[in-house]
């Protein structure tokens, strides 16, 4: 998994590091600069071809000290820089000073009133950076870093009028680099400090240093930037771990499962042939039967109401599930019937029926919401949970008890999995989500990880709140962030059906021994892999039929 920082965090592994004599701030400082320019040439190769314009937007603390070191090294590549200073440059931290003084005896520096800009300084950034959009260049972000804790007044003025706020999503020059976090976003929530998108920079290019924060991949500042590139710095990473005691906090997985994981997810897809593996790989497995990979129970709804279930079902076959069997009332048989072939089929009438056919214990995961319908899910929910198997609620499952979800709560155990996106999450938990709904006025802000948190230790099990930026946490505190942002943005998973597929996926893991937290992440994973994969135009359907290609790209 990428490990994520919280600011506090990466702050005390600087502070280490220069007080074990192994660097100086300075020296930090210079290397973020220099690794803002190497990204930018990386990510855009023709600027290093000839020189070319630069803004460079600095603000009052260090990280106007890192966009003095980025304007002094784009003018020694020959670029026409010009630079503005948002702050008191008498109040720089000293080594934001010094680089402030080196920039001095190379161009000049255009003073800002701060923190109320004049129409006049408005006037004169904006044409600063309009002219720069007509040389093919770009305007360096240095304003506010990872350290931003509230609101700057002015702020809104010099982004709204000269940055335009959300100029990151045209394809066009001036070309916005932010150093850090694009300026206004809390670099551990992801929110804007302020609550408005006209308080926050969308940058072309995000540029940090050594570690990811939290904050990328949250909220607004995953939706305001288009890439993020992590420049080293030379911290060490191994001492780094030791200065945090090993990453104890809940920020510091993104994405991508463990591979041993995955490895478990796809195990039984590695039948090669013999003349490939050898014999003894081959005999592994030679014991191995339908029922060593787990029975998942999928509970449809009612005639009509069963294609929810349907593509659950799908998921969780085509990730590894041994047998899946769609239960559904007697009036929808005939329908599922004309639908299933790989997937089983039986009769679930009502909750006595569906504690018959749990008797069987090789069904050792269980998957209920997805179009099972309100009354049908007060009635089935007690009864799947009372049998003490791996559960994932979806849907239905959890809307039923929005009128009361402590009752829903009392019956939940550490086996099970809920799945809500925003507006069931804000049914079953309205107090967090209504807390997470305030503006934020301080930083570090109330985050979507903070939320899920809470709700996983209220609920007693794994929560999993979907979105672009769905977060996964355990009671015990243990949480992770699956982005798709960035380089993985799929926006076309926003199309009905995809969370009935990741209910299939987290159910079919499960059945495979996964543990709730494994399986979640696990399934979200490949969830955005798999539409990654497809592209543009996916539907529901597409999503499980595209696991064997994810597999085989994964060498798996």
């Amino acid at each position: 998994m990428t490990e994520l920082l919280t600011a506090a965090q990466m702050r005390a592994i600087e502070q280490a590091a220069i007080d074990s004599g192994r660097v100086t701030g300075l020296e930090l400082m210079e290397r973020a600069g220099r690794g803002v320019v190497e990204a930018v040439f990386e990510e855009w190769p023709e600027l290093a071809q000839s020189p070319h314009r630069a803004v460079v937007l600095c603000g009052p603390g260090n990280n106007g000290g890192d966009g003095f070191v980025v304007a002094r090294l784009l003018k020694d590549w020959g670029w026409e820089v010009e630079v503005f200073l948002y702050g008191d440059p008498d109040k720089l931290p000293p080594d934001a000073r010094v680089n402030y003084e080196r920039w001095l005896e190379r161009g000049e520096v255009v003073g800002l009133s701060f923190p109320a800009l004049t129409n006049d300084e408005i006037d004169l950034v904006s044409s600063a950076i309009a002219l720069v959009g007509h040389d093919s260049a770009v305007c360096i972000d240095a304003l506010f870093g990872t350290g931003l804790g509230r609101p700057i007044d002015g702020l809104q003025t010099l982004i709204g009028e000269s940055l335009l706020g959300g100029s990151a999503y045209d394809s066009h020059p001036p070309y916005i680099v932010s150093v850090d976090i694009p300026s206004g976003h809390c670099s551990d929530s992801g929110r804007i400090l302020g609550g408005s998108d006209d308080l926050a920079v969308g940058a072309h290019l995000s540029v940090t240093f050594q570690f990811a924060k939290s904050g990328h991949f949250l909220d607004a500042a995953g939706r305001n930037g288009r890439r993020l590139r992590i420049k080293d710095i030379g911290i060490d990473p191994c001492k780094a771990r030791r200065v945090l005691g090993a990453w104890p906090g809940p920020e510091n997985e993104l994405d991508r499962p463990d591979p041993s994981i995955i490895a478990q997810t796809i195990e039984r897809y590695r039948y090669e042939p013999a003349f490939n593996r050898g014999k003894s790989s081959l005999d592994k497995h030679a014991s191995e039967h339908k029922y060593t990979h787990g029975h998942a129970l999928i509970l449809s709804g009612g005639s009509g109401k069963g294609g929810a279930a349907r593509l659950s079902a799908r998921g969780a076959l085509r990730i590894g599930a041994g047998l899946v069997t769609v239960g559904c009332p007697p009036e929808a048989l005939v329908e599922n019937a004309a639908r299933l072939d790989a997937v089983m089929l039986t009769q679930i009438a009502d909750g006595d029926a569906l504690g018959r056919v749990l008797e069987d214990q090789r069904i050792n995961a269980l998957c209920l919401g997805p179009g099972l319908g309100l009354d049908r899910a007060r009635e089935l929910v007690p009864v799947a949970l009372s049998a003490g198997r791996r559960t994932v609620l979806d849907a239905d499952a959890l809307t039923a008890f929005a009128d009361r979800p402590e009752d829903l709560f009392r019956l939940l155990h550490k086996a099970c999995v809920l799945t809500p996106h925003a507006g069931e999450f804000a049914r079953l938990f309205p107090d967090i989500a209504e807390r997470l709904a305030e503006p934020a006025t301080t930083g570090p802000a109330y985050s979507k990880v903070d939320a899920t948190r809470d709700a996983a230790a209220r609920a007693g099990c794994t929560v999993l709140f979907k979105g672009p930026d769905t977060v996964i946490a355990s009671p015990d505190g243990r949480c992770a962030i699956n982005s798709a942002h960035y380089d993985r943005a799929a926006p076309w998973l926003a199309t009905a059906g995809s969370g009935d597929v990741l209910a299939g996926f987290i159910t079919g893991l499960l059945a495979r021994g996964f543990s709730p937290q494994q399986a979640a992440e696990t399934a979200a994973w490949l969830h955005v892999e798999c539409a990654l994969s497809f592209g543009p135009g996916l539907i529901a359907e597409d999503l499980p039929e595209e696991l064997p290609k994810v597999f085989r790209s994964l060498d798996l």
